[in-house]
């Protein structure tokens, strides 16, 4: 009898041995069967469209990062999803360096679709790494255009077009006072809040390729003119979110010009404590905090970002006009103190000072030349810009 038993034991761990080894699936999806895992996938989180929308933003979602584990040159530069960072499978070794140092980060790997197993091999290097929340996409990149959805490209990308002498249109969506300090060499500049105005400046060909640009992952406006460009039949419509700010890092800032003069007209006593910036109309950034501190009653401050922005994160006791709505809205504003406007990169809070002092009569309009980090408790960093 034990002879048997023994048998048997021995006859289930050998059937047990000899069969493959099977990891959990887990399916991050609207329809999780409309996912079919594979073979060397990282089965063990895969995502789809929907998931990869929630976590696609620009700005960058805070703990998120996207990652295009293709080839750069012939494949990222030219179209990936906007915010994805490129780390190619092949160079992941040499490139770990720019996975973020808290190991717990949402790490998105993505690449060239359903047979591309370039994104698995990464996603199962990271865990390697130590990093604990691995999801993969997948459908990838042609999914992602197939949905209509935005795509953007690389510096490397826009410089080989000028090379070239490739056709195509480079759109500076900042405002005028900032694009005249220094734009990317071939672009033209449309203000986003001037979009409507300066439609005319577009090419009539809508298959042209439509490069647009900002002022850095923090900046919307050029995603917001991208999506008006669209909407006007554009066919081929791209954006390039690290914009201006790196431009300038890897090609060198243009020659300054001259610096204008520094204090508004007409500025009354009760802003005296506000000391004017470089920038004419600006203010400095260690004069504002201090008197945002002692008496912030005595100032009106106004973030001119988006709604979608504000919800994210703003400055306690500011208050939101998007600069959209700005125009239709300077009569609300106080003239018995002065207003002080802000916004992440000082770009769109420059441009409100110009139209209220264009505009807005008496009222005693200032704004913040800074880059601006906004936390959700109220909380806030700023740094002036050099």
């Amino acid at each position: 009898m034990r002879a048997k038993q023994l048998t048997l034991f021995v006859a289930v761990i050998a059937s047990l041995a000899a069969a493959p080894l099977v990891f959990p699936v887990t399916v991050y999806a609207a329809d999780a069967a409309a996912i079919q895992p594979k073979d060397g996938w990282y089965n063990k989180a895969l995502v789809d469209f929907d998931f990869m929308r929630q976590n696609v933003s620009i700005p960058p979602k805070k703990g998120v990062m996207i990652i295009d584990s293709r080839p750069a040159a012939r494949q990222y530069d030219p179209g990936h999803i906007p915010g994805a960072i490129n780390i190619p499978d092949s160079q992941f070794d040499k490139l770990v360096d720019k996975l973020p140092a808290d190991k717990a980060t949402l790490l998105l790997f993505y690449c060239g679709g359903l047979e591309c197993m370039l994104s698995h091999n990464s996603a199962f290097k990271a865990e390697k790494l130590g990093y604990t929340n691995i999801k993969v996409y997948p459908a990838g990149s042609p999914d992602w255009k197939a949905k209509g959805e935005q795509m953007s490209v690389s510096a490397a990308y826009i410089k080989k077009l000028m090379d070239e002498k490739s056709p195509y249109v480079l759109v500076d969506a900042r405002p005028k006072r900032v694009a005249d300090k220094g734009m990317i060499p071939t672009a033209l500049n449309i203000s986003d809040t001037e979009f409507d105005k300066q439609v005319g400046k577009l090419p009539a060909d809508k298959a042209t390729p439509l490069i647009y640009y900002c002022g850095g992952l923090e900046c919307v406006l050029s995603d917001s003119s991208a999506a008006k460009a669209r909407k006007l039949g554009y066919t081929n419509v791209l954006t390039y979110p690290p914009g201006y700010p790196e431009w300038e890092k890897l090609h060198g800032a243009p020659a300054p010009a001259a610096a204008a003069a520094a204090v508004p007209g007409g500025v009354a006593a009760s802003s005296a404590a506000l000391v004017p910036g470089k920038e004419k109309g600006s203010v400095t950034v260690a004069s504002f905090e201090e008197v945002w501190k002692a008496k912030p009653d005595s100032i009106m401050l106004v973030d001119v970002r988006d709604p979608k922005e504000v919800a994210a994160g703003t400055i306690k006791g500011s208050v939101n006009i998007p600069m959209n709505e700005l125009e239709k809205k300077i009569a609300s504003l106080p003239t018995d103190k002065p207003v002080v406007f802000v916004c992440g990169t000082g770009a769109r809070s420059g441009e409100a000072y110009d139209t209220v002092k264009l505009l807005g009569g008496k009222v005693q309009a200032w704004f913040l030349d800074a880059d601006v980090k906004f936390s959700s408790d109220g909380s806030y960093s700023m740094v002036a810009k050099k």
